[in-house]
């Protein structure tokens, strides 16, 4: 398993754009997430043990924001030709079984992660009511094999403070997980190999 960090996007970053398919067959873009109301946007796909590992702990996430001001979606940017258990399809099956409440995007092109500077699954980037990115980090400690429970405290925190109009703790540490799936040649100029 190797263990890839996330590349750290600048904060003050505004969140930039997407028009993706989702599992119930629609369309869903960025600009649908209103001004005014924080967004989360997550990087995460099905067969990756990281966000196996959190798996639960991202339902809850979802469940437990639900009737707040904040905004989620998922997005699974894997080469889904390499990959098919990443298809919409599986990401289908996957978030039934999951218990997932957020809208679960694929970004088959990969434009989407590479405009988020997205390295590795998961990872999180949290955006303002005004969409400026204020964490790109962690969702806690824990990791598959070290035995530390999955809270989400890192980024529930984050969230926390942003639904008080507060931002989050400058210093954060990345989120660690599997590479996204880069199709052949397709690889971005900032992530290495």
């Amino acid at each position: 398993m190797v263990r890839v960090p996330s590349t750290m996007l600048p904060l003050g970053t505004v969140a930039p754009g997407f028009s993706l398919p989702n599992i119930d067959g629609t369309i869903v873009e960025k600009s649908a997430f209103a001004s005014g109301a924080p967004l989360l946007v997550m990087f995460i796909c099905n067969h990756c043990p990281f966000v196996k590992h959190l798996r639960s702990g991202l339902a809850q996430l979802g469940r437990d924001y639900q009737k707040t001001a904040l905004k989620i979606v998922a997005i699974s940017s894997n080469d889904v030709v390499a990959y098919p258990q990443d298809d919409l399809a599986a990401m289908t099956r996957e978030a039934a079984e999951a218990g997932y409440t957020f809208p679960c995007l694929l970004d088959e092109s990969q434009e989407v992660a590479k405009a988020y500077r997205a390295a590795c699954t998961p990872d999180f980037f949290l955006f303002d009511a005004a969409h400026r990115l204020v964490y790109r980090g962690q969702f806690d400690a824990s990791r598959p094999g070290n035995e530390i429970p999955v809270t989400g405290s890192d980024l529930r925190a984050a969230i926390d403070s942003v639904l008080k109009g507060q931002s989050p703790a400058a210093e954060q540490t990345p989120s660690i997980g599997c590479n996204i799936k880069w199709k052949p040649g397709n690889n971005p100029d900032y992530f290495p190999g």
